[in-house]
């Protein structure tokens, strides 16, 4: 029989990937003793299926995007982009699958690695192996989430791609089905494209990306239409079967498509199903319900941080709930008030997870903050939208020939503040942080006509912006 070794802590945080790595950093910072416990790669998915590959997938696809709409340089890169460069620059971003250095860094904040399994087994307590860890004061569930896959009949010998296949392929299929309408399912049919493949994507919804403003999805479709995919909307898969390598599709129409490999991108489930929540009277598998220190209700130890709380599944978030989660932890172990204003802890106490930026790398970009129209309708504000033509800003010409995007603020008619912005088009993504600023900050419109966008920048669109509002 294996003797126990039982090893106390202040904290114990299941899961080494950003949103942990955040955690045990502040949580060592405040001078607590932290164990990080991982059964797979220190980094986590951020760092080798999801954020880091697919977009070092995805930045020379847009590069190229970029150029050819330059007169001077468009006939300089009409050829096909070397598929096994790209394929090689991802492979270094992920470390190839390594995670030394990152091991490497859990030991330089002073935190303790654990390598394997882990499951609650008790209030404070966590098992690995033949390990117990035992939390003084916090036990941190940071697993994330695991791809979704829908329950047709005999999917699992169809071997589908998930995000993990998608962005870790070693070579491009020819032909690629891409099922889902979100991030991950137009990111990947994006790349993969452009990288060689003829991708059909299946859309059961309406459109494209239907947590943003509808035009976004729209631009979106159109680009991907105009670059060789096949994007059916309103299409469902009734079946999918493998027979000597090749993938067969069964719409709910009865059309049947051909494929050599079939991507699944319809959402994400909490890898909360083995951990242990049921010895603490929690349901396994479940979202974790957190207040806003990220303090799982009922409980006064344990924390859920980052994907498993279903607040907003982006890396960026999780970091900053970390953040949050840490500082509390620390504030509650030396038994004061939770910080309000501290920089580090960024408000400890009120967690925001209604102005939630994000981009979505495809060609055009997608990127936005706070509510769109429809969700500041449903939530009984009083509001008005603004959209401009992102080709009215001279910066947006010098950009690209033929620049085509758009623009919209939503304004709270009542506070005179921004409750949401939506860009639309190429390099929009470096324009979401202003209007995070400005929906976060509650910054008055009137006062942001004083914040003068620098010419000749695509940023004039915020001057363009303001125009229509008051012209409205």
């Amino acid at each position: 029989m294996t003797e126990t070794e039982t090893n106390v802590y202040d904290v114990v945080v299941l899961g080494a990937g950003p949103v942990g790595e955040n955690v045990a950093d502040r949580t060592r910072a405040a001078g607590l003793t932290t164990a990080v416990v991982e059964s797979e790669l220190v980094g986590g998915e951020c760092s080798y299926w999801a954020c880091m590959p697919s977009k070092a997938l995805l930045r020379p696809v847009i590069a190229r995007a970029d150029a050819r709409r330059l007169p001077g340089l468009r006939e300089a890169v009409q050829g096909p982009l070397d598929t096994a460069a790209v394929l090689a620059r991802r492979n270094w971003f992920t470390g190839d699958w390594t995670d030394d250095g990152q091991v490497e860094w859990i030991k330089s904040i002073g935190a303790d690695l654990h390598r394997g399994h882990g499951r609650l087994t008790g209030p404070r307590t966590v098992t690995v192996g033949d390990k117990v860890l035992t939390a003084r004061q916090a036990v941190v569930v940071a697993t994330g989430t695991r791809a979704a896959l829908p329950g047709l009949p005999g999917l699992s010998e169809v071997r589908p791609w998930t995000s993990r296949e998608a962005t870790s392929a070693r070579s491009a299929p020819g032909r690629l089905v891409v099922v889902g309408g979100g991030v991950v399912a137009t990111e990947m049919a994006t790349a993969w494209q452009a990288l060689g493949s003829q991708v059909t994507l299946l859309v059961r919804g309406k459109g494209l990306l239907d947590r943003m403003e509808p035009f976004a999805g729209e631009l979106v479709a159109a680009a991907l239409t105009e670059a060789g995919a096949d994007v059916r909307t309103g299409t469902s898969v009734a079946s999918v079967s493998r027979t000597d390598g090749v993938v067969v599709v069964v719409t709910d129409t009865g059309e049947r498509i051909e494929a050599d490999e079939i991507l699944f991108a319809v959402g994400r489930a909490p890898r909360t199903d083995d951990i242990g929540l049921e010895t603490v009277g929690l349901t396994p598998g479940s979202w974790l319900d957190v207040d806003d220190s990220l303090r799982v209700t009922g409980t006064d130890w344990l924390y859920g941080v980052g994907d498993v709380n279903h607040r907003a599944l982006l890396t960026h978030q999780g970091k900053y709930q970390a953040r949050i989660a840490g500082a509390a932890i620390a504030a509650r172990a030396a038994g004061t008030d939770l910080p309000q204003s501290d920089p580090w802890s960024a408000h400890a106490a009120t967690a925001d997870h209604e102005c939630v930026p994000q981009v979505v790398f495809t060609d055009p970009e997608a990127a936005a903050v706070g509510l769109s129209l429809a969700e500041a309708e449903a939530a009984g504000h009083r509001v008005r939208a603004v959209d401009v033509d992102m080709s009215s800003v001279a910066g947006a010409g010098l950009y690209a020939e033929g620049y085509n995007g758009r623009a919209r603020m939503v304004v709270d008619l009542e506070r005179e503040i921004l409750l949401g912005v939506t860009f639309v088009g190429p390099g929009v993504g470096e324009l979401i942080h202003s209007a995070t600023v400005a929906v976060v900050g509650q910054v008055p419109v009137a006062r942001l006509w004083h914040a003068v966008p620098s010419y000749p920048t695509l940023s004039e669109v915020w001057l363009r912006l303001l125009e229509a509002l008051r012209d409205s």
